[in-house]
């Protein structure tokens, strides 16, 4: 485990370095000492993304019992200003944005192969009951409906190549629909071929859209469907490998 938060560090640290560089040049300030990313805080924020990333490598099922059995008792060497794991909660916030354009500049490198596979997964924030008493996302999060029901957070977009290969992800409150034209353009800008998606995606002005950038989307057919069509046979076979998207995401 060492050995996977310093390779984990590094390359979050030079990527913040960069991202510092950038932002001095391009970006307005903020305050009197300029722009800046760094939080209010002891931790760097290097050190916030890199304890978020490795959460995901560490094999503990919640972030809680991660950041106080792991990060407090055992990474002293590694970050010897931890603070609470309450304070860290706080402080999440501040690397969202970093980390979605850490993962958007290292991540994506796979290849379009003309098959893709798009789908959305539910982040929750926390229980639909409890939305009056969250503060971390406040004013960010909203109340969606997904076919599993109610929840309350966020919703991230997937989309994959034919081999399990992320080729782009978007993250955007859980209220957004599936068929969102500015989602659709983010997802699929790299894109050219046939893209399968669930039923959910099923529009006529998203397929038009599509097909004039060369994309051709292919759905299931809704059962109230006006003028049900008829899919190719190599169509209908691969619409049935779209699972293969629920084990990228879960």
């Amino acid at each position: 485990m060492d050995e996977i938060i310093i390779s984990v560090f590094y390359d979050i640290d030079n990527f913040c370095k960069e991202l510092k560089k950038f932002s001095e040049r391009n970006l307005l300030p903020c305050n009197e000492n300029g722009v800046s990313f760094e939080p209010p805080s002891s931790l760097s924020l290097s050190e916030i993304m890199t304890i978020c990333v490795v959460f995901h490598l560490s094999g503990y099922r919640t972030f809680k019992w991660y950041y106080v059995n792991f990060i407090k008792k055992n990474c002293h060497k590694f970050f010897p200003k931890r603070v609470s794991y309450h304070r860290f909660v706080d402080l999440m916030p501040y690397a969202a944005i970093p980390l979605a354009l850490f993962a958007q500049s290292v991540g994506l490198q796979s290849p379009c192969t003309g098959i893709s596979f798009v789908d959305s997964t539910m982040l929750d924030v926390c229980d639909s009951h409890r939305i009056w008493q969250n503060k971390v996302f406040k004013g960010v999060a909203q109340r969606g409906r997904s076919s599993t029901g109610w929840h309350y957070g966020f919703k991230l977009y997937l989309v994959i190549n034919d081999c399990g290969e992320i080729l782009g992800f978007c993250l955007t409150p859980a209220n957004v629909d599936d068929r969102n034209q500015k989602v659709m353009e983010s997802l699929t800008k790299n894109l050219f071929g046939k893209l399968f998606a669930d039923k959910g995606y099923a529009s006529k002005k998203l397929f038009k859209e599509l097909l004039d950038k060369g994309i051709e989307l292919i759905t299931k057919q809704k059962k109230n469907a006006k003028t049900p069509g008829m899919l190719r046979f190599t169509d209908r076979l691969l619409l049935r490998k779209r699972a293969v998207i629920e084990s990228v995401i879960f």
